[in-house]
């Protein structure tokens, strides 16, 4: 079968080659994926994984074969997955804990845009109340960025989105934001969580915008650059500030599941930017790097 491999060369960061089929154990169920979702990250920071090694973490498709052990989705569901290893393959063996079953009414190739954007936004914004709290999310028309804006305005937060220019701010308010900014400058407001996926210079700005007993979450970091504080910055009085890191690899099916259910509902939507054919994914990938793309990147297995 035909598979989207690990590429350590010039031409990478991933080619296509032929692999063996899976073969599942009892308690996987065999996809037949039909959608994948690309992400920055596991696109950008290649070399973290072995060259040859089929790629991706987010797609979506239809179950073949059930799992043996009676575990998980049967066969001829609609399934999305979830930061699932070795998923942009024409067919994979999957853990039922790494799926979620795509309800009546929503585009497949929707649930193959969550995946690792969706659930990284779901699982920050959980870790507070956020009725009547400021939150800011940075890279806000990226694929995370556009997750967090709509899920911290359902939850009842009054939401900044910042971006990088003006051009990248399209569509921001129509998703839930009450403010877009391309410079913290432009706001007196003091952030009670800060959802960042920048990185860099970016954190220590916002650092300074944090309400006491506010949390950075650092998720990301595409700036690629480092992060100098200021000297006496990191002290002072009232409720402390933190920061948080995530890398949160537990099973994603029930946030799957609730995320599909809130598309289900049309108070979620999928942050598409880019829907094309997977044969053309040097290209797609160069788009992305060039941070052409507003939202996610989605490419049908054809």
């Amino acid at each position: 079968m035909r598979a989207l491999v690990v590429d350590h060369g010039e031409a990478g960061p991933v080619r296509f080659a032929d692999v063996d089929e899976p073969v599942p154990s009892s308690d996987e169920a065999l996809v037949e994926i039909r959608h994948i979702g690309l992400n920055f990250g596991e696109l950008n920071y290649v070399h973290q994984w072995p060259a040859g090694a089929v790629h991706g973490h987010d797609a979506a498709g239809v179950v073949v074969r059930a799992a043996s052990d009676g575990s998980g989705p049967p066969e001829g569901t609609r399934v999305a997955l979830g930061m699932s290893p070795h998923a942009w393959a024409e067919r994979v063996a999957v853990s039922p804990a790494s799926l979620g079953t795509v309800p009546e009414g929503v585009d497949l190739a929707d649930g193959a845009a969550l995946g690792i954007a969706g659930v990284t936004a779901l699982r920050v914004l959980r870790k507070r109340s956020l009725l009547a709290r400021h939150v800011l999310v940075t890279g806000a028309s990226g694929g995370v960025g556009h997750f967090a804006v709509q899920l911290a305005s359902l939850a009842g937060a009054w939401v900044t989105a910042l971006v990088g220019s003006p051009a990248r701010a399209a569509g921001l308010r129509d998703l839930g934001a009450d403010k877009v900014l391309t410079d913290l400058a432009q706001t007196d407001d003091r952030f009670d969580l800060v959802l960042d996926t920048v990185g860099g210079p970016l954190v220590a700005q916002a650092w300074s915008f944090l309400a006491e007993g506010g949390t950075i979450h650092l998720v990301g970091y595409s700036s690629g650059q480092d992060t100098t504080f200021p000297s006496g910055s990191l002290f002072g009085f009232g409720e402390p500030r933190t920061i948080a890191t995530y890398g949160d690899m537990t099973p994603t099916s029930g946030e799957l599941t609730d995320l599909l259910g809130l598309m289900a509902t049309e108070r979620l939507s999928a942050p598409v930017g880019l829907r094309g054919n997977w044969q053309d994914v040097d290209d797609a990938v160069r788009a992305l790097f060039a941070r052409k793309i507003h939202g996610k990147i989605v490419l049908d297995v054809v």
